[in-house]
């Protein structure tokens, strides 16, 4: 491979790892986080005339 092959490859695996980290290191440290978490009612149309 190319010095200019390796460089590339290097820069690439370098910046998914980085993100991949603080991607963890955010869900992992971020306090309080679960208060934050909610969800939503899911209705589908056949529940919607089942309910009416």
């Amino acid at each position: 491979m190319t010095a200019g092959g390796w460089i590339v490859m290097l820069v690439s695996v370098s910046t998914v790892t980085v993100a991949f980290v603080w991607c963890l290191w955010k869900v992992l440290t971020t306090p309080e986080e679960t208060d934050k978490v909610h969800g939503f009612e899911f209705e589908t149309p056949d529940a919607a005339e089942d309910r009416d």
